[in-house]
Formats: structure tokens, C-alpha cells, sequence
């Protein structure tokens, strides 16, 4: 009888574990401000910034002015309250001026706050259309530390300056660019034992790992000392650095910036210069 012999099995490589909140990167950062004029002009000067939006009373927005700035792929949103019993006016009245808004660009913004609710974030907004003649953006959100939020912007379908409600800002006033290309970190300040709990929530809820980590050993003067988890996406678009305090002869940094801010809230923007990519290419 004729010898039967079995086709060798093809091992199959173990598929990619899915994404399933794919960042593309920062899409705005708002912060809510006592004089977004003013807020806007100082930008412009000492950084940079050029106009690029505005909304207000006079596009039917009654009761916050918004000004946006953007330089390259870094773009600010600056509001003011119109009035005092508002939820931005609150906000200002506690912390002074301040980060409220960390928007990310994704291709799904429905997609994105079914998954990141039902692994435990806590909705902000529900997935909602926002439309005029240049299209329309869907956007959804949750909240993350302190009274921080984080929106998902989905733009593909939008073709305005930046999103409906905001009309065109033109100024005279164009200072030259400094050089910023793009938003690489953004540090959130969080209480004592409260960095652990946050890694998880972005582990557990936005799909995030722990790249780098620093201790009171490695961040830490004679007097002051703090400990860091960098978190970062997938494709390292997005990266929140957690800091809380660490025990030091005096209040920590972390300390001061809870005390002075009157809660937890966003620390510092990292941005990326040109200068600085040049200086990474040639180093390598």
C-alpha cells in the first residue's frame, strides 16, 4: 500500500493583541482661563502661537469666549466664563487658571467611549455630532484625575479651522514661531498613594503600559523629593507621566503644586522643538 505522509503543520504567529483605543495623538489641550484674550495674547508672544479660532457671543456661544491657538501640530483651546454661577467660572474660581480638557484625535469617537466606559472609566460626555458647512466632528469624553477629562475628537469628516461653533480668528498681530512641532507629554500631579491607582486606570481602562519609572531616589533634591510613572499608548502618540509626592525634609513640588492649584490637575505641557529633534537625529 502506497505510504501516506501528513503535511508538516504551519505554525501560526500569535496575532497581535488588538488596540482598541488606536491614538493618533494630542488634538487640543483647553484650559479654562480668566481672560482668554489676554491668556491667547500672551501665547502668541512669548511662544509663538498664531490664531486660528474663536468662539463667543458673537457665533451664538452666550456664555463662554474661546480662543484657539495653534503652532504646527500643537493646539490650545483658551475659554473664559460670561458669567459667574458656570461650571468654567467654578472651575477658575477653585483652581485658578488651568488644564480641564486633554483631547485626543481618534478615527472612532463612539468607539472609543464604549470601550474605555465598560472597562470602568467614568463617562463625561456620550458620543455626540457636532456639524455646519465645513462637516462635522464627533466627540465623546471621560474623566481621568482631579476634574481633568479626557476627550476623544473624531475630525476625519471636518474640513473648518477647528471644529462647528467656531468661526475663523484673524489677527494683525502674527509673532514668529518658536519652533514647538508637537505635544510629547502631559504631567498630572496626583495626591499621596494616588499614583499606583491612576497607572491602573490607564492600564485597565485606556490600554496604556508603564514605559519609565522614577522613584524618590531618582527625582529628589536635599529638601524635596517625588516619584513618576510614565504611561504611554500603543504607538507612543500619547504619554501622561503620573506624579505624587514623596517624604523629603520639606513639602515636595507635587505638594506645593496641590496645595497652590487646590487639588490634583495637570502639571506641565511637554512640547517637542525643532531644535531638539535635529539634536536627537544627530546624537544617534
Amino acid at each position: 500500500m502506497p505510504t501516506t505522509i501528513a503535511a508538516p503543520k504551519t505554525k501560526t504567529a500569535p496575532a497581535a493583541e488588538r488596540d482598541f483605543l488606536p491614538l493618533q495623538g494630542t488634538d487640543y489641550i483647553e484650559f479654562y482661563v480668566g481672560n482668554a484674550k489676554q491668556a491667547a495674547h500672551f501665547y502668541k508672544t512669548a511662544f509663538g502661537f498664531q490664531s486660528l479660532a474663536y468662539s463667543g457671543p458673537e457665533t451664538g456661544t452666550k456664555d463662554r469666549a474661546s480662543y484657539v491657538i495653534r503652532q504646527n501640530n500643537v493646539t490650545f483651546l483658551l475659554t473664559t466664563p460670561m458669567r459667574p454661577n458656570h461650571s468654567v467660572a467654578d472651575h477658575h474660581h477653585k483652581h485658578g487658571d488651568g488644564v480641564k480638557v486633554l483631547a485626543l484625535t481618534v478615527d472612532d469617537a463612539t468607539s472609543a467611549w464604549e470601550e474605555t466606559t465598560k472597562r470602568g472609566g467614568k463617562s463625561y460626555m456620550e458620543p455626540k455630532r457636532l456639524s455646519d458647512e465645513d462637516g462635522e466632528v464627533v466627540m465623546s469624553g471621560i474623566h481621568t484625575y482631579g476634574e481633568v477629562v479626557h476627550l476623544f475628537i473624531e475630525r476625519h469628516n471636518y474640513r473648518g479651522p477647528f471644529m462647528p461653533g467656531f468661526r475663523k480668528w484673524e489677527s494683525d498681530y502674527n509673532p514668529p514661531e518658536t519652533g514647538l512641532q508637537h505635544v510629547d507629554h502631559c504631567v498630572g500631579n496626583v495626591g499621596w498613594g494616588q499614583m499606583n491607582p491612576w497607572v491602573k486606570f490607564y492600564e485597565d481602562v485606556m490600554g496604556f503600559r508603564n514605559i519609565l519609572t522614577f522613584d524618590d531616589k531618582d527625582i529628589s533634591t536635599e529638601y524635596s523629593a517625588l516619584m513618576s510613572k510614565v504611561m504611554s499608548n500603543g504607538n507612543g502618540f500619547v504619554k501622561f507621566p503620573i506624579n505624587e509626592p514623596a517624604e523629603g525634609k520639606k513639602k515636595s513640588q507635587v505638594e506645593e503644586y496641590l496645595e497652590f492649584y487646590n487639588g490634583e490637575g495637570v502639571q506641565h505641557i511637554g512640547t517637542e522643538r525643532v531644535e531638539a529633534a535635529r539634536h536627537s537625529r544627530r546624537s544617534r
